[in-house]
């Protein structure tokens, strides 16, 4: 056997879902650029989920049936009422989605057709079960979903109580596009082998929040904005970073296992940030995010990866720093969902082997000697 720490380099199987290939990304051979700028989220998620993208009427349809399945029961939303104050959102989210299932009569069936509406109920309520979470623990009540909204402006809408301009909430479709899938990441692999045991979509996705709550996975957008908010300044850029470079310390957003010559989401997500500060929003995080990104390229040969600029673009939609990764969950759903919908069509338990490196064989000892 050989060992490859971290899997890196690894097929540990095939996909027809989304592929990184020369660094460009693609969701069932659609460019992530095309879809970035042509469609929307509830198209892509049909995409991944149906290999296919929708036509009119079929998109119709399943706009409806997300709509029609947006709200979460009261049971839920009173559970997280007794939740400490200080509780991360990532970890209430895994509990409500884990809370789902038991009430689901569906959870456990494993037929094609029970699996695709369960999916459809999960990814209907993400984006409530964050919102609702983010108002209870400021006082408030949660604020039921507009059947009229789509998925991205029904979530602004539901955190705020404010109905999101066009420009927002397109903005914000368009993020969750971007990060609706990318391959075989942490969180997609952990979802696999969770349902690869045969276990229900709920825990599949359960598994995945869990992968996902990682600092090294999806959290590291939240640590960005906060970075960002201690340095303060974009004078103050150019000591922070160098400080922290001569002592080692990680600078969160730079870099990516799979991509070498730039994140291609990145790209999209720093333009739109930039088109957002020239109608007036807050232009700080974005100039010291671009003085940021020069130093890491001068010094590390470094490029930003999604999660550098999509901490901007969050605050500046008015979203909190920790709800920063509950929201790449409410995108991430839909390709957790697509692969654990293949992994089911085609299944066999996922279990490697470990390279043993403990000590030689033994001979035990009594208690009574030692």
């Amino acid at each position: 056997m050989t060992t490859t720490k971290g899997l890196e380099g690894v097929v540990a199987t095939t996909s027809a879902i989304s592929s990184i290939n020369q660094d460009v990304l693609t969701y069932r051979g659609y460019s992530i650029q095309d879809l970035a700028n042509e469609s929307t989220f509830e198209e892509v998620v049909y995409l991944l989920w149906n290999g296919e993208l929708p036509t009119a009427d079929e998109l119709e349809v399943f706009k409806k049936k997300l709509a029609e399945n947006a709200n979460v029961p009261d049971a839920i939303f009173d559970v997280m009422k007794s939740f400490p104050g200080t509780v991360h959102p990532m970890a209430v989210l895994r509990t409500a989605v884990s809370a789902l299932g038991v009430f689901d009569p569906d959870a456990d069936r494993m037929d094609a057709h029970s699996n695709m509406e369960k999916a459809v109920r999960l990814q209907a309520k993400i984006g409530t079960i964050i919102a609702g979470f983010a108002r209870i623990r400021n006082g408030e009540e949660p604020i039921p979903p507009k059947k009229d909204l789509g998925l991205a402006a029904n979530f602004l809408y539901m955190l705020k109580n404010k109905i999101p301009t066009d420009a927002e909430a397109r903005m914000f479709d368009t993020a969750l596009v971007l990060h609706a899938d990318h391959e075989l990441n942490a969180s997609t692999f952990t979802a696999r082998v969770c349902v690869a045991t045969l276990s229900d979509i709920y825990s599949g996705v359960t598994s995945a929040i869990g992968a996902l709550k990682g600092p090294l996975h999806g959290g590291a957008n939240e640590q960005v904005m906060n970075m960002l908010e201690k340095i303060g300044s974009v004078d103050e850029v150019d000591y922070y970073i160098n400080d922290a470079l001569a002592n080692k310390e990680k600078i969160m957003g730079f870099g990516h296992r799979v991509y070498k010559t730039g994140d291609p989401r990145a790209k999209i997500i720093k333009k739109m940030v930039g088109e957002l500060t020239g109608h007036g929003a807050e232009t700080k995080y974005y100039d010291m995010s671009l003085r940021i990104e020069t130093l890491m390229k001068e010094k590390k040969g470094l490029l930003p990866n999604t999660d550098f600029y999509s901490a901007t673009l969050y605050h500046t939609l008015g979203i909190g720093n920790d709800l920063f990764t509950p929201v790449f969950a409410i995108s991430r759903t839909s390709g957790w969902v697509a692969h654990i919908l293949e992994q089911y069509s085609d299944n066999r338990l996922i279990r490697p082997r470990a390279e043993y490196n403990g000590p030689g064989l033994r001979t035990y000892i009594p208690l009574s000697e030692r």
